[in-house]
């Protein structure tokens, strides 16, 4: 006589022929489910899928949001360049104002630096290039020595290959007719000294009025505010002043090289 194996287990009790044959039915029909594509009332994972699309179009949004980030910035780039033209026409001379060492700490970028430049001209020439606001001293080993520099105002703007004739510490300032007709209170003449705009040193240009020169307005740095001379502040000045000798050649690029 077969013994039920469910006899003494708790909770379980025996089984009549006819539920025997129901649970083998519906395990069967299990069976047969499990081998075709799921019902949706049966299994809950394929509800994944809205899910994944919701995770796709918010990817396509942060996308476009990232674009329309860079449009802005791309554009509010541009305008504030056109800005800081028409500040740089609007800043004038300041004769007797002196710098304080605050006064005379550039942007990171205008920073005297030694950086990466290729060019073909030997080793201690001096390259101005008007549009970055650069003057570069070339240095051995595909490297220069970048100052920051303030260049010359729409309309003073120049370029060609000059040599430096002559050096000046604490240089006289003599405004030439032209300025005194833009800037009427200037003074006709100011003695060399620390609210002097020439600076603390200057480097003559050949045999014209233009020079490389110091300035007391170190904010002036990267704009176009002269007439037609380079500025740099006083501790760069300084600085190139004790690198390059008399007869150094200065070429002036006015447009970007590419």
């Amino acid at each position: 006589m077969a013994m039920n194996a469910n006899r003494g287990v708790p909770g379980l009790r025996d089984l009549n022929p006819r539920e025997h044959e129901h649970l083998e039915s519906r395990h069967i029909s299990i069976g047969h489910h499990a081998a075709a594509l799921p019902a949706p009332d049966e299994l809950d994972f394929m509800q994944l899928a809205p899910f994944n699309s919701d995770a796709g179009s918010q990817m396509l949004l942060f996308r476009f949001f990232c674009f329309q980030i860079v449009l802005l910035a791309s554009l509010a780039v541009a305008m504030s360049d056109a800005f800081a033209q028409r500040e740089d026409m609007s800043i004038g001379d300041q004769p007797g104002y002196i710098p304080n060492a605050v006064d005379e700490e550039l942007p990171l970028q205008f920073r005297r630096q030694t950086v990466f430049y290729r060019s073909t001209e030997a080793p201690g020439t001096i390259i101005v290039h008007t549009a970055e606001r650069f003057l570069y001293v070339v240095q051995p080993n595909g490297r220069a020595i970048r100052y920051g520099i303030g260049v010359g105002r729409d309309g003073f703007q120049w370029q060609g290959l000059l040599h430096i004739t002559r050096k000046q510490e604490w240089p006289d300032w003599t405004p030439p007719p032209e300025m005194i007709e833009r800037q009427p209170y200037l003074p006709r003449f100011m003695a060399g000294g620390p609210g002097n705009p020439m600076g603390a040193r200057a480097l003559y240009l050949g045999t014209t009025v233009y020079r490389i020169h110091g300035t007391n307005q170190p904010k002036t740095i990267g704009s176009a505010v002269s007439s037609g001379c380079f500025r740099l502040v006083n501790g760069d000045v300084i600085d190139l002043y004790e690198r390059i000798p008399v007869g150094t050649k200065v070429i002036v690029r006015q447009k970007p090289e590419l």
